[in-house]
């Protein structure tokens, strides 16, 4: 017992925070130990060479019987105990190697959330470690200073620790065995464990011969009596011919708990009895107690990790070093990891490996200088969970390329949140075992919904007051709010980077607010007092009438009373008319839901996918100065994420989490909404709103439901949206769950490539009128469109290309569609570089067409030849009636030929000018007008050149009239062709 309390003697922990230790020794020993472990199973033969010298070391009597032996092994010789020991250390060994490659293959296993991203993304390949700092237990005690972005990234470097540094003398010289590693949740602890077992199993952690880790969580499900040596086998069965040894010689063992808080430890010798036999069966959490104490295996060392609430559950007479992880409370670190999780191969795909090399690089860079600013992302990204939630948002926005998505963005917050409380309870002494995403839902959903109703992202002490202490009544409830505080509050909400609001409080990630005000208001916890009220006394008259009515019956059997049926019926009275308002609060989630989707004054804002985007990796240009005023918070996510958690997958995650929504609320929510989200999909939108519009029906993940939404949309504009890979796959996606045809789909400069195009397939096949001006597309889009256009399925029939560089390769390919196609009817190719060349191979197909009717082929540098060949073609073609072919380089004498071609007699017109002879063409307004929508993009010189060649040529044929209603109309388009020169002049076009 003497020996005991020597062992629970402590240092002053006041000296500690004096300690500076410089890391660059640890470094170097650090380094030596990889090299010489760099072979697979070093740590094993380290072992067994040390075993093997240690000649004078045989094993107790004890061991050698529970290795099966008898008692004549205790007489042989000393050659053949020697001979056997031998034996029995090479068995060892090779039971640690297995033991190494069982844990590596286990601590290296990828969760769901990161095998989409490839094998590149394992645990080796892709690990910046926290920073750690050396703490006390009088740091952890004392009230915590004010919570300001400054404390959280200037750490005092002085008291940083590396993890391999951890079990180092302390600063009275003497050697630490236990060590408690502490942090936040969103920290890192587990990551890091995992890391540090991983590390081992390779030989990159020598100082240990043996590590065995154990999880408290798996340990607190059971209090059945059992012994260390029966725990370790059962849980590492490689192990049995190692465990004899523990205690028994000088093997180096690390124990490691993970997540301390989810066992109850009771340290008095009242509660956990003393116990220094690793063979006598005891509860679980008494063999813990033990080894802290250092009473059972006094030589193994222990790495205990556990949130700050839990700390204090170890007496700190039992705790030689206390440490915390401090996240990446350094900028670079973060920079390191957003550089190491990009810039992975697997990380752009499969399929575009090389062509978005650069995209990646750009990614980094941009994710960088926003990081630079001290913008609020970097306030998230002080958590490495965070970092992961940033590297995983960006790679569904840019690198989503499969039809439909394999992942949602609800999906993606919605796995963020299991990573971090999968299985996790907020106070495991409380009796209620309230689960820690649960109470997170209950009080920080309703201050993130009480932010989206009132247009709100900062949050003063008096707001976080009024959410989480109003309604405090019970002893219980202080304390959830304390151990919440203490573990849970940085994870969600953080200080203000704007200056001027430094103590107020934001949420870590704009998005989280909306995604817990969406998850607060689907839970139905948006209640009245009178629907708490009612909705418990529903509960509890329910299950009391259950019992009251096998009395009655038996009552009723033996006594005949009129009134004991009418008195069961009242009894179910209630339950069922609480029942109908509950499925009114469904009414009520829904039209919520349809009201936030179609806010007109979100209707011109971007769309929540660029929204999202500008929120991580910054808005490129000035930034705005401090005192001007900021715009109105948009919260365009909120009812996207509403739809998007009544999906099933994420309600089984969430299920998972403690936050249950049954199948039938979501479907009567689903039922609900229906009719108003069709009714107004159907106004016209805008076509930013649209695209959130066709996002959240793929986050909603209802097949039935989005096709019946799909059906009433007849055209679908999206012109100016950025479609980015992601769009065009939700496009498409959503799209496809109908087979009926579009009438006009108009996706005008939208950034399009031939990626995009070939995503958008499906989809295209079946427009009526596809739009695709301004997009940049080149030849290789056009054999896209070939491919398109001779579809035996294709019901294109009006086809514009207008300002794309096509080219004369892109002419080819075109002009190969327009000989196979049979939908075709209008087909613009204003200003799309085909030159003389393009126009001639376009000439020489026309002849096997026989649908098309209106070709347009204005600014294209066509001379005489080119033109007239094409004239020439469209005389001859049986429904070729209309050939544009203004602003083109025509001499006068082309002109003259075209000038005298008449409808009744060459069955074409050609659209050359704003005459046709004596008089004004019919067709001058939409010549100006074509003019006047693309001016944007035109060559504004050649555009002048061409207008003052129009108004003399008006001005000839004014003269050359006689008719005086003629000559007015001449008067008309020259005034409007005037204008537009003078505006053109003068830059105000």
């Amino acid at each position: 017992m003497s020996w005991a309390m020597q062992c629970q003697s402590c240092l002053p922990w006041g000296s500690w925070t004096q300690l500076r230790r410089s890391l660059s020794g640890s470094r170097g020993t650090r380094s030596v130990y990889l090299c010489a472990a760099s072979v697979p199973g070093a740590a094993g033969s380290y072992f067994l060479r040390k075993v093997l010298r240690a000649s004078d070391i045989s094993l107790p009597r004890g061991c050698v019987h529970y290795q099966g032996g008898s008692q004549e092994h205790s007489v042989q010789p000393s050659s053949s105990r020697h001979g056997l020991s031998q034996l029995r250390n090479v068995a060892s060994s090779d039971a640690i190697k297995k033991h190494q490659k069982s844990l590596s293959a286990w601590f290296s296993h990828q969760p769901n959330e990161e095998r989409q991203f490839g094998p590149s993304f394992s645990l080796d390949a892709v690990h910046v470690d926290p920073v750690i700092r050396e703490s006390s237990l009088e740091e952890i005690l004392k009230p915590s200073p004010d919570l300001t972005i400054q404390n959280q990234l200037q750490q005092p470097c002085s008291q940083v620790i590396s993890l391999q540094n951890l079990f180092d003398v302390d600063a009275c010289g003497r050697q630490v065995k236990n060590v408690v590693l502490y942090g936040t949740v969103g920290t890192g602890k587990s990551t890091l464990i995992k890391k540090m077992v991983v590390d081992w199993c390779h030989g990159r952690l020598p100082r240990f011969e043996l590590v065995i880790p154990f999880s408290c969580e798996d340990l607190s499900h059971s209090h059945a009596p059992i012994s260390l040596r029966r725990l370790i086998t059962k849980k590492y069965q490689h192990l049995r011919d190692v465990v004899p040894m523990l205690g028994a010689s000088n093997l180096k063992v690390l124990f490691i708990l993970n997540g301390l808080e989810r066992l109850n430890l009771d340290f008095r010798l009242a509660g956990t009895e003393l116990c220094c036999d690793p063979n006598e069966p005891v509860p679980p959490s008494a063999i813990v107690v033990n080894l802290l104490r250092k009473y059972l295996l006094p030589e193994a060392s222990i790495i205990v990790t556990t949130r700050p609430s839990a700390v204090r559950r170890i007496p700190g007479k039992y705790v030689g070093r206390y440490a915390e992880i401090c996240g990446f409370s350094d900028t670079n670190l973060q920079k390191l990891y957003f550089q190491m999780r990009l810039s992975q191969p697997g990380c752009s795909g499969e399929n575009s490996a090389g062509s978005s090399s650069g995209e990646q690089e750009n990614l980094v860079e941009m994710l960088s200088r926003n990081l630079e600013r001290h913008n609020q992302i970097a306030a998230a990204c002080f958590l490495p969970s965070y970092c992961w939630l940033v590297c995983t948002t960006l790679h569904f926005l840019y690198f989503t390329r499969t039809v439909p998505p394999s992942q949602t963005l609800t999906g993606i917050y919605t796995s963020f949140l299991r990573l971090n409380f999968s299985g996790e309870v907020l106070d495991s002494t409380d009796p209620t075992n309230i689960s820690m995403m649960k109470y997170v839902a209950k009080t920080v959903g309703k201050l993130a919904y009480e932010g989206v109703m009132s247009r709100k992202t900062c949050f003063s002490e008096d707001d976080l007051q009024q959410c989480f202490e109003v309604e405090m009544k019970t002893e219980s409830e202080l304390n959830l709010l304390e151990v919440f505080r203490s573990d849970v509050f940085r994870f969600f909400l953080t200080p203000c980077v704007q200056p001027g609001k430094e103590h107020t409080f934001v949420f870590t990630i704009p998005a989280m607010q909306e995604y817990l005000a969406a998850l607060y208001v689907v839970l139905g916890e948006k209640k009245t007092l009178a629907q708490r009220v009612g909705k418990e006394l529903s509960e509890v008259i329910g299950k009391v009438s259950e019992d009251i009515a096998v009395v009655l019956n038996i009552i009723s059997k033996v006594l005949p009373l009129r009134f004991l049926p009418v008195l069961f019926n009242l009894l179910k009275i209630f339950p069922r008319y609480f029942s109908r308002l509950s499925g009114k609060d469904r009414d009520a989630i829904a039209h919520t839901m349809a009201e936030e989707l179609f806010k007109e004054e979100d209707y011109y804002n971007d769309d929540v996918l660029d929204q999202i985007n500008s929120s991580i990796l910054g808005v490129e240009g000035p930034m705005c100065h401090p005192d001007e005023a900021p715009d109105d918070e948009v919260f365009e996510l909120f009812p996207i994420f509403m739809g998007g958690i009544l999906s099933r997958r994420n309600r089984a995650i969430l299920e998972q989490l403690g936050c249950s929504i049954k199948n039938l609320a979501a479907f009567e929510i689903a039922k609900a909404m229906k009719k108003t989200v069709i009714r107004n999909s159907r106004k016209g939108l805008p076509p930013s709103e649209l695209m959130d519009y066709l996002f959240f029906l793929h986050e909603f993940q209802n097949e039935r439901f989005t096709a019946e939404a799909i059906r009433s949309l007849r055209t679908v504009n999206l012109s100016s949206v950025k479609m980015t890979p992601l769009k065009c796959s939700v496009l498409a996606s959503v799209m496809g769950t109908t087979c009926h045809e579009v009438e006009e789909l108009n996706l005008t400069s939208c950034n399009l490539d031939t990626s995009s195009l070939r995503i958008l397939f499906p989809v295209l096949l079946r427009c009526k009128a596809l739009h695709l001006q301004l997009n940049s597309l080149g030849s290789d889009a056009c054999k896209e469109i070939r491919d398109l256009l001779l579809h035996d399925k294709c019901v294109v029939s009006n086809l514009r290309l207008a300002n794309n560089p096509l080219g004369k390769q892109g002419a080819q390919y075109l002009a190969e569609a327009l000989a196979g196609n049979r939908s075709l009817t209008h087909l613009s190719l204003l200003h799309t570089a085909l030159g003389d060349q393009g126009a001639e191979v376009i000439a020489q197909h026309l002849t096997e067409n026989q649908h098309l009717q209106e070709l347009n082929l204005g600014y294209n540098s066509l001379t005489d030849t080119a033109a007239l060949h094409v004239v020439e073609v469209a005389k001859k073609h049986a429904t070729l009636d209309k050939v544009h072919l203004y602003f083109n380089d025509i001499s006068e004498d082309g002109k003259q030929v075209l000038h005298s071609l008449r409808m009744d007699r060459d069955g074409v017109r050609a659209l050359v000018f704003l005459t046709a002879g004596t008089d004004v063409s019919d067709y001058w307004s939409n010549i100006l007008n074509v003019v006047q929508r693309n001016l944007a993009f035109w060559d504004r010189e050649r555009v002048q050149q061409h207008l003052a060649l129009i108004l003399q040529d008006l001005e000839s044929s004014r003269r050359q009239t006689a008719n005086p209603w003629r000559k007015a109309k001449f008067l008309r388009v020259e005034s409007e062709v005037k204008k537009m020169l003078g505006k053109l002049q003068h830059g105000t076009l």
